[in-house]
């Protein structure tokens, strides 16, 4: 298998099942996973781990962002359960019954406009969503009694099939003791809710609130479903925040380098004139750029690894290259460079690149864009290569 070898990231599938495996460990038993794949299974490749997910580790459950992101899981084989977490128009509802896809609802009016989309004699299936403390999707009222009453009212409409409830902690990847006793009046709300809808709704089979900080911080057998997002894929919810085992990142961001030049003192580098050379300096381009997702942020900020070695970025990102400082090296072009991964002992991960921009680690992967090849591993064998 081929593919151009000038910027690609490599999705390492056996280091999902290690932290997937790691993560199932602090569950309660009968709490069951399920695996949020939106977003490109958060830029790591969709088409390659969903099936990985299903077939391989046995999972049942999975979550997207959207119907489009829906259906093509289910285009791609995967049979489980799918629960979209955000918004669907209720013009989407035969779709979704088509798809046997899981909606969630927003709030009470966002059900009934759904329902009034449903076919005759056709139900499309629902979790609704709660608003505990997080304020942004969710039916939100004062009391519990209140909650339930509305939940039941929109079990109630035509055409609505309500099989589970569900709320998002705020702040469970926060060791803050604020945080904390706010994240436990969340989980308390929900159960509260839960325990009293029970009594009304012989359909809801599923409660659930754990999200990846949420598992390992407020673990909780009253939680049926525990969506695990960003562990799954390596990475810290919160990168100051440690984790009870050792995070295995699926995904690699590797280029090569395509010129090397040496200047002399007093040399400008990239747009704006950003950088000057203080000294005679070997210079490595690299045709990568913020249009692969490799951050501008990193402008005469950030480092790469060439032969184990760390190379500072000199001047600023452009669109499709870097420039880098590679005095001391022994570089030629082609060689290989990692902008997230190891190389010897030195390693640059996502949560360190995030660092330097005051953003988080999510947000580095999930924007790895569409024109990086995917080459898909396991256990060191090439087995795919994803190109969009």
């Amino acid at each position: 298998m081929t593919y151009l070898h000038r910027a690609w990231a490599e999705v390492h599938l056996d280091r999902i099942k290690t932290n997937v495996e790691n993560y199932k460990k602090l569950l309660k038993p009968e709490t069951k996973l399920l695996c949020v794949v939106k977003a490109n299974c958060y830029g790591n490749g969709d088409a390659a781990i969903a099936p990985y997910l299903e077939n391989e580790l046995g999972i049942k459950w999975f979550a997207v962002s959207n119907i489009e992101e829906a259906k093509e899981l289910r285009d791609i084989g995967i049979s489980g359960e799918i629960l979209i977490l955000g918004y669907t128009p209720p013009e989407y509802a035969k779709e979704l019954i088509d798809y046997n896809i899981i909606q969630a609802l927003t709030d009470e009016s966002h059900a009934k406009l759904l329902s009034e989309c449903v076919p005759k004699d056709k139900r499309v299936r629902v979790h609704c969503a709660l608003d505990t403390g997080m304020t942004r999707i969710g039916v939100c009222e004062k009391t519990t009694e209140k909650t339930c009453e509305t939940v039941e009212r929109i079990s109630k409409l035509r055409g609505i099939q309500l099989e589970g409830t569900f709320t998002h902690f705020a702040s469970a990847d926060s060791d803050n003791e604020d945080d904390i006793n706010y994240t436990k009046m969340q989980a308390e709300k929900i159960t509260a809710i839960a325990k009293n809808l029970k009594k009304r709704l012989a359909s809801l089979n599923e409660i659930h609130f754990l999200n990846s900080a949420g598992g390992i911080y407020h673990s909780s057998g009253k939680s049926t479903l525990a969506r695990l997002g960003i562990i799954m894929y390596g990475l810290k919810p919160n990168s100051a925040l440690d984790v009870p085992f050792k995070l295995e990142p699926a995904l690699d961001f590797k280029a090569c380098v395509s010129m090397v030049k040496e200047v002399g003192s007093g040399v400008f580098v990239s747009y704006g004139r950003t950088y000057e050379t203080s000294k005679p300096t070997k210079i490595a381009t690299i045709p990568v750029g913020y249009a692969d997702g490799y951050p501008r942020f990193l402008s005469n900020k950030g480092e790469v690894l060439i032969h184990g070695q760390r190379a500072k970025i000199i001047g600023r990102v452009c669109m499709d290259q870097i420039m880098c400082d590679v005095t001391g090296i022994d570089v030629k072009v082609g060689d290989t460079v990692t902008l997230i991964g190891t190389d010897g002992n030195e390693t640059i991960t996502a949560d360190d690149i995030a660092d330097i921009g005051n953003t988080i680690g999510y947000e580095i992967i999930c924007n790895i864009s569409k024109r990086v090849p995917r080459i898909v591993y396991d256990n060191g064998r090439e087995i795919e290569i994803l190109k969009y």
